[in-house]
C-alpha cells in the first residue's frame, strides 16, 4: 500500500517518491505523512543487524513504492557502519548511556540520513531517467554528510552551502575536498542566511524547471533513516521506556524521534538540549517567542536561530502535547566546557561539544531513567575544543586525516539568491 506525505500547511497528499525529490512542498510547507504509519517494532528488534531492521522498519514508511530486496540492498549499502550504545561508568551517571552515531564516513550521525537517502533518490532517478541538483544548507556536519553520501552518483550533483568562517576547520575540510558532482559555496553570513537562499531558490519560478531538490533536514528522505538508532537504543534497553535527549539545533534529529515514537516506539519522552541558540526551549517552558538571530556557539552545528523543523513539530503535535513529550534545556558554552571536563573526569568519556550539551542537559534536568543521549559526532572534529577542555588531543581516526592530502574546492560567495543562481542549471 503507498504511504501518502502531506505539506505541513496543507493540500492533498504525496507519495513518498514525490515527497523526497521535491524535498520541500510546492507551498513551501515541510512533507510529513498525512497518516503516521505503523512498524511491528517487535518483528524490527528480531533482526540480526542494524541493516536488517532498519529495513523493516522503513518498509512501512516507504510502502511498496520500493520492493523488498532493492530496499534490503539500499540499507546494507547506506548502513555499514557499527551504532554502539556506551553506558557511562560512574554513580552520578547510573542508568545513562552514550549513542554514538558518528561511526560512519563523515564521523556524524547525518551519514545515516544522508546515504540512505541518496541511494532512494538514485533508485528512483534511475527508473524515471531524470536528473537532480541537490541543495543543502548546512553549520557543520550536513554538508559534508550529504557530499560524501551522493558523490559520484551519476543521475546528481550537489550544490552545499555553509557560512564562512563558521563551522570548525576540520569541518571546513570535510565540505571542501574536491568530489565528484559536488560544489562547495561559503556564504558570507550564517546558517539562517544559507538556509533562506536555499528555501528562495525552490521558490524562485525561473528554477521551477531547474530539477531541484534537498537533503538536509527539510527533506523527509533525510529524517526518516535517523528514526532508525532510536529504534537500535529501544532495541537494547527497551524493558522499560528510555528518554532520548537529543542535542538540537535545526531540530531534525529530533523530528525523527517524534515520528518514531508517533509510529509506536515505546520512548517515555525527549529532552531537547540545545546551546545559547534557545528559541526551542522557550516555547517549550510556555513563552510566546519569534525566531532569534542565529549565536555562534562551540556547538556549531546546533547554531541556528530559525529552526525549519519547528513547522514539523507544530504539524505534528499539539503544543500542549509537545509540552508534555519534550522537555527543553540551553546549556552556554561555558556550561559546554565544564561539561566535557566534568564527564571526562568522572567517567573517562571524551565528548565532543555538541554531545557534552546533551549530557549537561540530563546532569541538570531530572528525567527518568534509562537516559540515551544521542553523541552525534566524533571528538577529533574539535580538537581545539576538546584540548581546550580536557588538555588533550583526541584520537583521529585515519579518513579524517587523510582528507589534508586531498585537493580542495570552493568559491565564497555573497548571501544573496543571484549568487546561488550562478551555480545552478537553468
Amino acid at each position: 500500500m503507498p504511504v501518502f506525505y502531506r505539506s505541513t500547511r496543507g493540500g492533498d497528499g504525496r507519495t513518498f517518491e514525490e515527497a523526497l525529490l521535491q524535498g520541500l512542498a510546492p507551498d513551501g510547507g515541510l512533507f510529513v505523512p498525512s497518516e503516521v504509519p505503523r512498524p511491528d517494532f517487535d518483528h524490527a528488534f528480531e533482526a540480526a543487524d542494524f541493516a536488517e531492521m532498519g529495513r523493516r522498519v522503513l518498509s512501512t514508511w516507504v510502502g511498496d513504492e520500493i520492493g523488498r530486496d532493492a530496499l534490503s540492498r539500499i540499507t546494507t549499502d547506506a548502513l555499514n557502519f557499527p551504532v554502539p550504545l556506551i553506558p557511562l561508568e560512574a554513580p552520578k551517571w547510573d542508568g545513562v548511556h552514550v549513542l554514538e552515531l558518528f561511526h560512519g564516513p563523515t564521523l556524524s550521525f547525518k551519514d545515516f540520513g544522508a546515504r540512505t537517502m541518496a541511494r532512494w533518490m538514485g533508485h528512483f532517478l534511475d527508473r524515471r531517467d531524470e536528473d537532480v541538483t541537490i541543495l543543502v544548507a548546512t553549520s557543520g556536519d550536513t554538508g559534508s554528510a550529504v557530499a560524501d553520501g551522493f558523490a559520484g552518483q551519476d543521475r546528481i550533483d550537489v550544490v552545499l552551502l555553509y557560512p564562512k568562517g563558521k563551522v570548525s576547520p576540520v569541518q571546513e575540510r570535510q565540505l571542501i575536498v574536491a568530489r565528484p558532482g559536488v560544489r562547495a559555496l561559503a556564504v558570507e553570513g550564517d546558517f539562517d542566511d544559507c538556509q533562506r537562499m536555499v528555501k528562495e531558490a525552490f521558490m524562485a519560478p525561473d528554477l521551477a524547471d531547474a530539477g531541484l531538490s534537498s537533503a538536509n533536514s527539510i527533506n523527509i528522505g533525510r529524517l526518516l533513516p535517523q528514526m532508525l538508532y532510536y529504534a537500535w537504543a529501544v532495541k537494547h534497553l527497551g524493558d522499560v521506556p528510555l528518554t532520548c535527549c537529543v542535542p538540537s539545533g535545526n531540530l531534525g534529529n529530533l523530528t525523527a524521534g517524534v515520528l518514531a515514537y508517533l509510529s509506536g516506539l515505546p520512548v517515555s519522552g525527549f529532552l531537547a538540549a540545545h546551546n545559547a541558540n534557545d528559541f526551542f526551549p522557550r516555547v517549550l517552558s510556555g513563552e510566546e517567542v519569534e525566531f532569534g538571530v542565529t549565536v555562534r556557539t562551540l556547538s556549531n552545528a546546533m547554531d541556528v536561530g530559525a529552526p525549519s523543523n519547528f513547522e514539523r513539530l507544530d504539524a505534528l503535535l499539539s503544543r500542549q502535547r509537545m509540552r508534555t513529550l519534550i522537555a527543553g534545556e540551553s546549556v552556554t558554552d561555558d556550561e559546554t566546557i565544564a561539561s566535557m571536563q566534568r564527564v571526562y573526569d568522572e567517567t573517562g568519556y571524551v565528548a565532543d561539544p555538541h554531545t557534552a550539551v546533551g549530557l549537561e542537559a540530563v546532569r541538570r534536568r531530572p528525567v527518568s531513567r534509562p537516559v540515551v543521549v544521542l553523541s552525534t559526532a566524533h571528538p577529533s572534529k574539535f580538537p581545539e575544543t576538546v584540548e581546550r577542555a580536557l588538555g588533550i588531543e583526541p584520537e583521529s581516526p585515519d579518513r579524517l586525516s587523510a582528507l589534508w592530502d586531498r585537493d580542495v574546492a570552493v568559491e565564497t560567495v555573497p548571501a544573496m539568491l543571484d549568487a546561488l543562481r550562478e551555480h545552478l542549471p537553468q
